[in-house]
């Protein structure tokens, strides 16, 4: 069976929803017979290159006031404190265009190093607080998950997976996601947000048992 997960690098619920796949997937009889993979979906893909700016800084700009932004990304930290995920860092943290980070996603899937890379820049933004906007950040990843530093460099200096990364964008458009993250089971299933683990896992049992039942049309 096959899992498709549309997520930006930088969407706390994003990290906090896979998690909870994976929580998931660990309860799942079938587990071991699913297949996951990442896709990329970049929630601001106009904003400028660049070091990013403090998220409360961000989440001003959108309207929100200081007590709402604390509530907000306090509450998201507590969720993820309480399901392991800590440290989880939200609020003390930079965005910024996750451009280059979805194309080293790309390339380190070509590479064959697609779950390692995902899972790697999660853990470096929210369990690091690290920086994963510039070339010289992610070609540092790069190398920390066991790829060519300058052939990474390269790739992002090329910009060769921009157009497959708006592609993976497109694709959840089609699939009906306006948000992430957005779970895909076999195409024929959508569970948009970061849903409790018991949700994901009755999704998957229930595209699991529909796959058991023959079609009439033969």
């Amino acid at each position: 069976m096959q899992v498709e997960v549309w997520a930006d690098i930088i969407c706390p619920w994003c990290g906090l929803g896979t998690h909870r796949l994976e929580a998931a997937l660990e309860r799942f009889a079938h587990g071991d017979e699913v297949q996951v993979t990442h896709r990329s979906f970049q929630l601001d893909p106009g904003a400028p290159p660049g070091p990013g700016e403090p998220v409360r800084d961000m989440l001003r700009k959108k309207g929100l006031d200081d007590g709402q932004i604390d509530a907000m990304t306090r509450r998201v930290e507590d969720l993820a404190d309480g399901e392991g995920l800590r440290p989880y860092h939200v609020l003390d943290n930079r965005a910024g265009s996750t451009a280059l980070a979805h194309e080293l996603l790309a390339y380190a899937t070509e590479q064959g190093k697609h779950a390692e890379a995902w899972n790697r820049l999660f853990t470096a933004y929210f369990g690091e607080a690290r920086p994963i906007f510039s070339v010289g950040d992610l070609v540092t990843l790069a190398r920390e998950i066991g790829l060519d530093p300058e052939d990474a460099r390269e790739a992002l200096l090329s910009h060769r997976y921009a157009a497959r990364v708006a592609d993976e964008g497109r694709d959840a458009a089609e699939l009906g996601a306006t948000g992430v993250p957005f779970f895909v089971i076999d195409r024929r299933y959508g569970v948009a947000g970061a849903q409790p683990v018991e949700t994901l896992l009755a999704a998957l049992q229930r595209a699991w048992d529909e796959r058991l039942v023959p079609d009439p049309r033969g």
